[in-house]
């Protein structure tokens, strides 16, 4: 039977999300124009995931993500190849896949857009893990641009008067480099509004992730990860406001109608960690085919979990607070509050977590954080081990067998 013959699923139609081909649409216009930033005369630069975009917004300077870049390499199943290229070229299997995957697409433009635009500069902050700071300084060397750092310092328990000093410095130092970089001043008036579309496009992401609070919830954390990528990508603009304010009334829509990410959904749990990029639609199906609904999730959170420090009226002023605290730059104790209080929130039954052995700063603790949540809400800990891109790291088997004792003792 063709796939035109193939009799319609209505119910299953209903339940996908409008938004997707929108969202794919934005996507592909913000890449042609990277791509093509050379015949336009506009800059690009490469800047690392958790790092201050709004200062390349307000000077007209695309932001690439190399991070998103390594996301894609992942959902497209190319991976493997990539990392066995990287490890050819001597680098460690034990690095973090994103930078095994970058660094192997640059030489041939690999990948599956054909390898990223080439960067006029490089904007690199450590919030989320050291190993950024040898990945970006390879990749300056290799496209012979300049790199700008951020170091912004560890918040164990607090963000100290003299931290919030240094990291505000870096960032005066931060503008007079992209000013170097681009030839002209930066407009401070355009990057206060740039702060303010920022806060208001986080508001809505935030609002967007609240809607699962509803029971049934109208979408799940696999569906926030494709969402995510506009507050990721293009933070600071009229499109991510725009956009989210739609997909926030297509959850509201599906919230009124009864509409669901998940069946007949039955029971409700938390994700932490990077997605497992070439198998989130095999385990969406599998948690699935339990009721299960994941709810929730600590990755597409944390692009809106520092807007409590963030203020739109001196935006550049608390810009060094808001990009020090966030979840991958805290205290093992913080991170457990922070999923304690979602586990709260989104009424979730059981934490599932992805032991990432790609990311050492995300994975560190997760034991100590499961053991909090058994000790503070007595709910069951799930740990998945794998890897965000590669999949030589990941069994289906094993996955599999863990995921169904998880979920027949939680329907115990």
């Amino acid at each position: 039977m063709s796939n035109q013959d193939k009799p319609i699923d209505f119910e299953k139609e209903r339940r996908k999300i409008k938004s997707v081909k929108k969202m794919k649409d934005i996507m592909t216009h913000y890449y042609i124009d990277a791509k093509t930033a050379g015949e336009t005369g506009k800059k690009v630069a490469w800047i690392t995931s958790g790092g201050p975009v709004e200062p390349l917004i307000a000077m007209d300077v695309i932001p690439v993500y190399p991070e998103n870049h390594g996301a894609m390499i992942g959902a497209s199943k190319m991976g493997v190849d990539l990392c066995e290229k990287a490890e050819g070229m001597g680098y460690s299997g034990d690095l973090c896949t994103y930078a095994l995957a970058d660094i192997a697409c640059s030489p041939v433009d690999g990948g599956p857009i054909g390898g990223l635009p080439k960067p006029d500069m490089l904007v690199c902050c450590n919030n989320i893990c050291g190993t950024v700071l040898k990945w970006y300084e390879v990749q300056a060397r290799y496209y012979d641009v300049p790199l700008f750092i951020l170091d912004t310092p560890f918040c164990h328990t607090e963000f100290s008067a003299e931290a919030q000093q240094y990291v505000r410095r870096q960032l005066d130092e931060y503008l007079v480099f992209l000013e170097t970089a681009c030839g002209r001043t930066c407009d401070r008036d355009r990057l206060q509004e740039v702060g303010r579309l920022s806060m208001a496009g986080q508001r809505l992401w935030q609002a967007v992730l609240d809607t699962t609070v509803n029971k049934p919830a109208p979408m799940s954390a696999f569906d926030a990860f494709f969402h995510l990528a506009l507050i990721v990508t293009l933070r600071g603009t009229q499109t991510v406001i725009d956009y989210y304010t739609e997909l926030l009334a297509e959850m509201q829509t599906r919230v009124a109608e009864g509409i669901s990410a998940v069946p007949d959904e039955q029971h409700r749990l938390l994700w932490d960690n990077l997605p497992i990029w070439y198998r989130t639609k095999w385990l969406s199906e599998k948690f699935a085919s339990h009721k299960a609904c994941l709810v929730a999730d600590t990755y597409t959170s944390a692009w809106c979990g520092s807007l409590q420090y963030m203020n739109e009226d001196d935006f550049l002023g608390s810009m060094a607070e808001g990009y020090s605290r966030i979840y991958l730059n805290i205290g093992t104790d913080q991170m457990a509050a922070m999923v304690l209080g979602m586990i709260d929130k989104y009424a979730a039954e059981g934490l599932v977590m992805h032991s990432n052995r790609s990311c050492k700063p995300y994975s560190l603790g997760q034991y100590d954080i499961a053991r909090i949540v058994q000790e503070q809400r007595g709910l069951p800990t799930l740990i998945i081990e794998a890897n965000m891109t590669d999949a030589r790291s990941f069994s289906e088997s094993q996955v599999e067998t863990r995921i169904d004792a998880f979920m027949e003792m939680l329907k115990a």
